[in-house]
């Protein structure tokens, strides 16, 4: 009875932080939109709107995945016991969605440090870029480590 009580409250309070993390995803798409349009209307440089679009769009897709990821692994009925082939499934999808952003946030930096003319700011995009491949690296480490062997023959 108590382990049914669990499965019921696990899955209110995953539908909780799913609708939470959508509606933060469709709002900044909404502010995305807004200060586009904004931009646009007020004459500010294209370039300039359209890297600020860029970096809010891959933030709300980061939190859309976060959200899909949350669904996958919490709402639904436990189909497997086994911890580490479910992490399996969903982590690399969200670590990738993740390192977009981070790389697309590093470049964006890199070029608007680039044009501001700002050559001393650019440890910080530097080192944005070398936590993201640390950040696959580590990803391609425990994917190494928690391989299933009893189906490969490496």
């Amino acid at each position: 009875m108590s382990n049914d009580l669990f499965q019921k409250v696990r899955f209110v309070i995953a539908k909780i932080f799913v609708f939470i993390f959508l509606g933060m995803a469709l709002a900044l798409l909404y502010s995305l939109g807004k200060s586009t349009l904004s931009g646009i209307l007020a004459g500010e440089d294209i370039t300039q709107i359209f890297l600020n679009g860029i970096n809010t769009g891959i933030i709300a897709l980061a939190v859309f995945e976060l959200a899909l990821v949350i669904h996958k692994e919490y709402s639904v009925a436990e189909e497997s016991n086994n911890a580490i082939e479910s992490l399996r499934g969903t982590i690399p999808r969200f670590i990738g969605t993740v390192s977009i952003a981070l790389s697309l946030e590093g470049l964006i930096m890199v070029i608007k440090y680039s044009q501001l003319e700002l050559a001393g700011n650019l440890y910080y995009p530097v080192a944005i870029i070398i936590s993201t491949a640390f950040l696959l690296a580590s990803l391609g480490v425990f994917l190494y480590l928690t391989r299933d062997t009893t189906n490969s023959k490496t």
